[in-house]
């Protein structure tokens, strides 16, 4: 019996170390992803500004004091103004300030902002800029795809890939997909779709996270959670996380793709919060840890 034991365990060694391979594979296939997304001319390592807009007539330029403050030397001093009038903005650029708007000089005229399909996006150079909405306030995001961060990249920091941490979930439906209050980093609270809890068991505790569904056109089960390991090991305010939608009442949560929202990497990002009943009471040690390049939580 010893040696027909000895011998099985000689035959599946290969079966494992295939299934593990494959599985770090996926893994790092995931991470290379996610960096060459963070790092991408227009990722959020390129984030240097956001500036909110008052009604009326708001400065934008390189000069320290204009409404919309632009890095130095990316712009002329003054290079235009936007106007917030009637919940739109527009745009009236300076003569010959070089800014551009689909490939041609940008005149004056009204800036679509993200809620739209297809927002407006200016650009000079490494420079661009594109009016957000978030309630009922407007501002204007910044981005330079030669900031300092960017260059300064040095990568990211995970925990190491762990299978125990690639869970099986069950999916337990709302009799109809309910609004929840998603706290924000702004200090506001978005309401967003719950379609259901996700139930799943690690180290013999039964635990639940309440997903919501950002695209109803692109449904991803999105997870915005925190642990015990959030602001020591990982980002105080909290990490993200997708999933694929159930099937057959199941969800596959791999906490290994567990990732940093962006405001972990700059102070410019309007990042939603986890919720109370997304605290995890336990230490998630899997997925990506604090980026040694931020700051401090704004929870």
């Amino acid at each position: 019996m010893i040696v027909s034991l000895v011998a099985l365990a000689g035959l599946a060694a290969p079966a494992f170390a295939a299934v593990h391979d494959d599985f770090q594979k996926t893994e790092q296939t995931w991470r290379d992803g996610r960096a060459k997304r963070l790092t991408s001319p227009n990722g959020w390592l390129t984030l240097v500004g956001l500036h909110w807009l008052q009604p009326g007539e708001n400065v934008f330029g390189s000069d320290p004091a204009c409404a919309v403050p632009l890095p130095a030397g990316k712009a002329q001093k003054r290079a235009g103004v936007l106007v917030l009038e009637a919940g739109v903005v527009r745009i009236k650029p300076e003569p010959d300030s070089g800014f551009m708007l689909g490939g041609k000089p940008v005149v004056a005229g009204v800036l679509a902002d993200d809620a739209a399909e297809e927002p407006d996006v200016v650009t000079r150079g490494d420079l661009s800029f594109l009016v957000i909405k978030r309630g009922e306030r407007f501002g204007v995001r910044v981005k330079d795809s030669k900031s300092p961060v960017l260059t300064n990249f040095k990568g990211l920091d995970y925990f190491p890939a762990d299978p125990k941490w690639r869970v099986n979930g069950t999916f337990v439906p709302y009799d109809a997909p309910k609004k929840v209050a998603i706290p924000t980093v702004l200090g506001t609270t978005d309401s967003m779709e719950a379609p259901g809890l996700v139930t799943f068991t690690i180290d013999g505790k039964t635990l639940t996270l309440e997903p919501v569904v950002e695209d109803p056109t692109d449904p991803k089960l999105f997870f915005i959670f925190k642990d015990q390991t959030s602001a020591k090991e990982t980002y105080g305010a909290g990490r993200f996380l997708y999933a694929d939608m159930p099937k057959d009442g199941k969800v596959v949560v791999d906490f290994n793709q567990a990732y940093n929202p962006p405001c972990a990497f700059t102070p410019y990002a309007t990042c939603p919060l986890p919720p109370k009943q997304n605290w995890l009471p336990i230490r998630v040690e899997a997925g990506e840890k604090a980026f040694a390049g931020g700051h401090a939580a704004r929870d």
